[in-house]
């Protein structure tokens, strides 16, 4: 139970009825804005001159800077990745500080679990050729769209990385009668599909229909689907990334479009804005979004509903939602 009042830092570009929802629900404690505002999924990477002042962070602030402030307790992220947390020197620090740390996953599997579904029935309904076909010849290709087109039902999904965007899309894929097998570093046993260890996947992936990237960014992922796993993959499979771009290696993703991949599907790539003259744009096949399967209308209203009611909880000493260590 915390008695004294709080202060907390805040980085995020919050405007309108956000704002007013954070202002108003942290009542008496205090909040200070940082020098420089950012999105709720973009780290600034430079320090703040006020966040020593706080005892709370809240958006994206810079790791090193939280670990050297004396005054840090709880750091929550506004993203429901970590990437500049990730680094076992930094989880160390944050331990031995016994500083919290926090992502708002749970307002993003909903969001990104949505967003690969669509790429999936996109792909078997064929809605890019048909877009694709209406903006430019305004050809009525019947045949050739109906024989491209395929049912889910049956088809075999591996969901690498099983965290909370994985087991809310296997949620949602229920209904289609697939093969959903997850795999993350160390299966706990009480998973709602099978899920096995990651050492396995290469094991794997020459079964798989769909291949759907949700890794984070960290140390042992950096260019985690390399030439090896893409050469793994058999003709015809569709890989999705709604992950991170940097768990990929573009250039073996190219090669295997080229050779014997059906289709890509990506949110994210590296570096982002992907620059107008890269090869992805043109390959085979591809279909790109800006990194906007997190993105809905409220997000920001959401985050701070999250962050409010974890500090309800920091405040009673309840255990913390979203607690990453």
């Amino acid at each position: 139970m915390t008695s004294s009042l709080l202060t907390v830092w805040c980085n995020l570009q919050l405007t309108g009825r956000a704002l007013s929802a954070l202002q108003s629900g942290l009542g008496a404690h205090r909040l200070v804005h940082a020098a420089e505002s950012t999105t709720c999924f973009q780290p600034i990477g430079r320090r703040d001159p006020a966040l020593p002042e706080a005892d709370i962070a809240f958006g994206q602030p810079e790791a090193d800077q939280c670990v050297a402030s004396a005054r840090m307790r709880w750091v929550h992220l506004a993203s429901a990745g970590y990437t500049t947390f990730a680094g076992d020197d930094i989880r160390r620090q944050f331990i031995a500080r016994g500083i919290a740390l926090t992502s708002s996953s749970s307002v993003y599997d909903e969001p990104c679990a949505q967003h690969a579904l669509a790429f999936m029935l996109a792909e078997a309904r064929q809605l890019p050729r048909s877009i694709v076909d209406q903006a430019t010849t305004h050809a009525w290709n019947t045949p050739s769209t109906r024989a491209a087109s395929f049912l889910l039902k049956g088809q075999t999904i591996m969901l690498v990385g099983y965290g909370a965007i994985a087991r809310r899309l296997a949620e949602l894929l229920e209904p289609f009668g697939l093969h959903l097998v997850g795999f993350r570093r160390r299966p706990r046993g009480d998973e709602a599909i099978e899920v096995r260890p990651m050492a396995e996947l290469s094991d794997g992936l020459p079964r798989a229909d769909w291949v759907i990237d949700i890794l984070p960014a960290a140390n042992d992922t950096a260019g985690f689907f390399d030439q090896s796993k893409f050469d793994a993959m058999k003709p015809g499979a569709i890989f999705m990334n709604i992950g991170r771009g940097a768990t990929v290696d573009q250039a073996a993703l190219l090669a295997a479009l080229h050779s014997h991949l059906r289709a890509a599907y990506l949110d994210v790539t590296s570096p982002e804005p992907l620059p107008p003259e890269h090869a992805l744009w043109a390959a085979p096949n591809c279909f790109i979004t800006p990194h906007v399967a997190g993105g809905h209308g409220d997000e920001y209203d959401r985050l701070v509903a999250l962050f409010l009611a974890n500090l309800d909880r920091f405040v009673r000493g309840q255990p913390l939602a979203g607690r990453v260590y």
